[in-house]
């Protein structure tokens, strides 16, 4: 960071100075790193300073250093200054017990990096004190690790007669450190004393701009104690980007109160010290709601522009008289900007709408409830903030009850309980912690039930929370209420199929909440925070709190237990009711008044059997997962006609032998028995079931029996885990409309039954790890519409059936670790798009000929018996030319091939080759052109130099692997060692210039290294005076030492002055980076790959092909 400088040579780490400098009687500021360092010399009253990052050691001993020339101001101004410092409580080092002498001695030294800022009192006569002028060296050398200047300042005037007088006499080189400091200090901007009034007014000025920095710079606290603040801002630096000079907009999603403003203003306080300008827009939600309520559109964009960048450059007063003011001011300017609790797209209209209208490297980050509002505004870094884990959300609740990440002695149990209540919401977490701190033990107990109550009846959180449910349409608020209260955690296909009758479009409905992140939608499943549970029920209560049975649905355990006591309770307004399982004493007439039920969910043996004879025949859905019942009871039946029974869950029910009778189940959609491990057989009345479609049994490792008549419909049949099932239980010719079957893991089945010449709508059958499976029916080959095929690790498969070929749909194809031959009518699969083959160890032939238009992607690794690819040889020695023809390959494995020779020219479709260990390749076949390819040809020793120069010759914006002891001759520039200099002189640059560079990492020394780990190579670029340009992130997927890495980056070179550049480079895995520990890099090389120059005439061709013809040939083969 600008604010601190390494000082190695010297001390372990040092801080650096920022300055605030008198030039005559001129004030300067110290220029912020990323700003210009050719501007000239500005007269604003304040300028960005570069905080200190509170992660780096420091010990300040003063807040100020002052350098100056005693006769010309300490006993008038300089007084003045101390004593308007001293004020405001800001401490100086004062020097006057120390001998004056032509050199500082140590003390003054450790002064001046002890203190935080400098005050450089460029008075007429400081250049004729060589004390004066050491000490300013001596400022500038902590200084300029940071920031060095670009231009070169003549001392002239009555100052420069001063200098020359005092450099009589002086040896070459101490004169030009004089210069040297002067020419820097000469580059910060600040105050005239002619542009002021009178001396006090500036001296007040200055003493506010100093206390103003030093408060910057304090360390801050405001993070202390929070958890998981590290670990969501590692998962957001590949959103980020932070070294990018690109313009990035990034999006914080999530619910009310799961922490997106902590995280938020975290980032802010972590890096806004890295920008020029930066501003924390809290409130926007509120702010809006209020402008908007008196103003048309185009009057609200123009105050929240106004109030965007009155806050942004801290002008109170500011003028904006139309929305072109924010492009205006800060397209040349690095700015982060936290837009915090958006909820209306207009609001990014007026403050951020374009990414254009901010300069190089800005960052704008928008924290949002409504991901419609991100992707309307095009906006897709989007990181959404998930819940913490259990035990991280035990440590946020101990921290606000006892300032501690873990309970107090005696208290454990009573936190997991109160935490386990609240759930996981940050926000939760900190009220409910906030309302137990300092509660001894006894309150605690006390307590835990009337919170448990204020919970249920909406304390902060509620109300909070209620604010988003308020602003939701009739329609959705019914929605989420039925989510709330009964379909919390379903999939999402039951609940648009159970809600369809009383929404018109539930589908929409769910998309609505959960874009206001209400609710999330995760593997096909609705998920709701328990906070918004609770608030759901709430509301629900509060539709009639006197008399339970008025309400739709019924959740609280007081409600529904006296509901199924008393048989006469008038309850008939209830659609659904979810049972807990505390709830055993219940009325055989419990439901006899409950003629509207249409959802009922009972867990355990919570309700009375009997009772279930009067159910409504409107119920639609039936869950009672963990049944421990051994049957439903022979009464049952008499009175219940299940007609609208679309669903019906007895998962888990390990003592149920059978079903009840559902002859009248006409519309029943989805029968879950998963883990029924009890059940022998279908009854045959569930035959009626003629609607029914998806049919889960899997691990129901005793079922024998399946009425043939349910079977004709499905269009789902799992099987999974069937571990005892020898053969299936039916005809696969009578699943007629069957999409997908699933018979993995069912290791005992020894034959799928061959007649599947019915089976026309099947498109995926899945057959993995069926251990015992020896032959698959030739009538597969019948099933025209199959796509997916699983056969991985069938072990004891004897041959693939060449009707396969005629499957013309065929899209994926897994025959991992499988022990049979590829029949020859899979050339005729022109549809393929996925084939996997790896380890199929007994695979002696591959098909020639093959035409695979559509593969994506291809697994051929390690085939330890290949001999035909496709002549018989010994070993495999090159690779097929049809791969070369499978014109969208994306993804080519060729791994654990040791005698592989040479390959074939191969698609520019390709993005990735893998052929990592294939010892004996000497030749590539052709070049690759694909800008974002991945090359990896870790030890393949035999590549000889040509094709390890096509290898460098690739244009790739990821990065290539290859062998090598030596960082190639290509490469104009090379070094030993971590790092090396460029000499910009030598070789053309435009605007942005692209080099590709070459890392080889120590490979002799294995100790403390990890092969074939994720690693980071990171390349950081300054001018030979230290100014910081740009820097390079490139990870890499399997990292081995010994092995050349290449990759390529632009640096933007079109101000540079500089006539070198310096490349440092660090490689290490991702997790010891952070910790300081990287690899040892041998050596590395540079070269230039091309220029990207703008030009505004006709010639720009020309010009270009003019610099082609004069660069090395290794420097113009990637012009793109």
């Amino acid at each position: 960071m600008d604010s601190y400088f390494s000082r190695t040579s010297v001390v372990a780490a040092a801080a650096t100075i920022s300055f605030l400098a008198l030039l005559g009687t001129m004030f300067f500021n110290r220029k912020s790193k990323s700003q210009q360092e050719d501007e000239t010399m500005a007269s604003s009253s304040t300028l960005t300073l570069l905080a200190p990052q509170s992660s780096l050691p420091h010990n300040w001993k003063h807040h100020v250093f002052p350098s100056f020339h005693g006769e010309d101001v300490r006993t008038n101004f300089l007084s003045h200054v101390l004593k308007e410092l001293k004020s405001k409580a800001i401490d100086l080092f004062i020097d006057n017990d120390i001998e004056r002498s032509k050199s500082i001695g140590p003390e003054l030294i450790e002064a001046i990096k002890g203190s935080r800022i400098a005050i450089v009192f460029l008075s007429k006569n400081y250049a004729s004190s060589t004390w004066c002028l050491n000490e300013l060296v001596e400022i500038m050398t902590c200084r300029k690790e940071f920031v060095n200047p670009t231009h070169v300042k003549k001392q002239t005037g009555d100052f420069g007669k001063v200098f020359k007088k005092t450099c009589v006499g002086k040896t070459k080189d101490e004169i030009q450190r004089w210069k040297h400091a002067l020419t820097e200090v000469a580059q910060i901007a600040g105050f005239h004393s002619s542009n002021w009034e009178t001396e006090a007014k500036m001296i007040e000025v200055i003493a506010i701009d100093v206390s103003n920095k030093l408060n910057n710079f304090a360390p801050s606290s405001d993070f202390n104690g929070l958890i998981g603040m590290e670990s969501y801002t590692t998962e957001m630096e590949p959103l980020l980007q932070l070294d990018s000079n690109e313009v990035r907009k990034i999006g914080i999603l999530g619910p009310l109160g799961i922490g997106k403003t902590t995280i938020a203003r975290y980032l802010f306080n972590q890096h806004s010290q890295d920008f020029q300008l930066s501003v924390f827009m809290d409130n926007i939600k509120r702010n809006y709601q209020a402008a908007a309520a008196f103003s048309d559109d185009y009057s609200v964009m123009l105050d929240l522009q106004k109030q965007f960048m009155s806050q942004l450059t801290n002008e109170a007063c500011i003028k904006v008289p139309h929305l072109g003011v924010v492009k205006d001011r800060l397209k040349d300017k690095k700015v982060l900007v936290v837009l915090d609790d958006v909820d209306q797209l207009i609001q990014l209209e007026a403050m951020a709408k374009e990414t254009c209208w901010f300069g190089p490297g800005s960052r704008i980050i928008i924290t949002t409830q409504n991901q419609k509002i991100l992707k309307a505004s095009g906006i897709n870094h989007i990181y959404k903030v998930n819940l913490p884990s259990n035990d991280a959300a035990l440590q946020m609740f101990c921290m606000y009850a006892f300032g501690q990440k873990d309970p107090k002695d005696g208290f454990t149990e009573l936190a997991c309980e109160v935490r386990s209540l609240v759930g996981r919401l940050p926000l939760g977490l900190r009220v409910m912690g906030s309302y137990f701190r300092g509660m001894s033990e006894q309150d605690w107990i006390e307590a835990v039930p009337r919170l448990r109550t204020h919970l249920a009846r909406g304390g902060e959180i509620a109300r909070i929370l209620e604010f988003s449910y308020d602003a939701l349409r009739d329609e959705d608020k019914s929605l989420f209420l039925h989510i709330a209260c009964f379909f919390h955690y379903e999939k999402v296909d039951i609940v648009e199929g159970y809600l369809e009758k009383c929404y018109l479009d539930v589908r929409h409905g769910l998309h609505v909440l959960a874009e206001k992140s209400l609710i999330s939608i995760d593997s096909g499943r609705t998920y709701m925070s328990n906070l918004l549970i609770q608030l759901g029920r709430k509301i629900m209560r509060e539709q009639s709190d006197s008399e339970p049975g008025n309400r739709q649905f019924l959740n609280d355990a007081i409600d529904v237990g006296e509901g199924l006591i008393d048989d006469k309770a008038g309850i008939s307004s209830v659609i659904g009711r979810d049972l807990d399982e505390k709830i055993t004493c219940a009325s055989e007439r419990a439901f006899i008044r409950l003629s509207n039920l249409q959802f009922l969910r009972t867990k355990r043996d919570g309700v009375n059997l009997q009772s279930m004879n009067f159910i409504s025949p409107k119920l639609r859905v039936l869950s009672s997962p963990m049944f421990h019942r051994t049957c439903f009871p022979s009464s049952f039946n008499p009175t219940f006609q299940p007609l609208n029974l679309k669903w019906m869950e007895l998962s888990y029910t390990n003592c149920l032998k059978e079903l009840p009778d559902f002859s009248t189940a006409t519309n029943l959609y989805e029968l879950d028995l998963t883990h029924s491990s009890s059940l022998v057989k279908l009854s045959s009345p569930i035959g009626n079931a003629i609607n029914l479609q998806n049919l889960n049994l899997s691990h129901c490792s005793d079922l024998v029996e399946i009425p043939s008549s349910i079977i004709t419909n499905l269009k789902s049949l799992d099987f999974y885990g069937y571990s005892s099932l020898v053969e299936v239980p039916f005809n696969i010719e009578e699943v007629i409309d069957s999409i997908y079957i699933n018979l993995s893991y069912c290791s005992s089945m020894v034959e799928v039954p061959s007649s599947t010449e019915n089976a026309i709508n099947l498109q995926e059958l899945n057959l993995n790890d069926c251990s015992s499976l020896v032959e698959i029916p030739f009538s597969i080959g019948n099933a025209f519409y199959l796509q997916k095929l699983n056969m991985s690790y069938c072990a004891s498969l004897v041959e693939l059936p060449s009707s396969t070929g005629n499957t013309s749909n065929f899209e994926e194809h897994d025959l991992d670790h499988c022990r049979v031959e590829l029949p020859s009518s899979m050339r005729k699969l022109g549809g393929l798009s996925e084939l996997e083959l790896k380890e199929c160890s007994k695979l002696e032939v591959l098909l020639a000929s093959i035409n695979l238009e559509s593969l994506g992607e291809v697994n051929l690794s390690d085939w330890s018996l290949l001999k035909n690819y496709p002549e018989n040889s010994t070993d495999v020695q090159e690779t097929d030319p049809w791969i070369g023809r499978i014109s969208g390959l994306r993804k080519l494995v060729q791994s654990g091939m040791e005698k592989l020779e040479s390959l074939p020219p191969l698609p520019d479709s390709l993005w990735e080759l893998d052929a990592d260990n294939g010892v004996s390749l000497e030749r590539l076949g052709s070049s690759f052109s694909n800008p974002d390819i991945n090359l990896s040809f870790l030890n393949y020793l035999k590549l000889n130099q040509e094709e390890k120069d096509l290898i460098i010759q690739t244009p790739s914006n990821e990065y290539a692997v290859f062998p090598g002891g030596e960082v190639p001759q290509c490469f104009t520039y090379r070094s030993s060692g971590s790092s090396l200099t460029v000499k910009l002189n030598q070789m053309p640059i435009g605007t942005s210039t692209k080099f590709k560079a070459c890392i080889l990492c120590a490979g002799e020394d294995k100790k403390g290294l990890r092969e074939w780990e994720r690693a980071s190579v990171c390349c950081s670029i300054t001018t030979s005076g230290g100014i910081a340009l740009s820097s390079c992130l490139k990870t890499i997927e399997q990292f081995l030492p010994g092995n050349l890495y290449t990759f390529e980056f632009e640096v933007e070179t079109d101000e540079v002055t500089s006539t070198e550049l310096v490349f440092e480079f660090e490689v290490g895995y991702a997790d010891l980076i952070k910790k300081g520990k990287t690899l040892e890099i041998k050596e590395c090389g540079i070269m230039l790959v091309n220029m990207i120059e703008s030009f505004g005439n006709d010639n720009s061709s020309g010009a270009i092909n003019g610099a082609r013809e004069s660069a090395d040939p290794y420097q113009l083969l990637y012009f793109i």
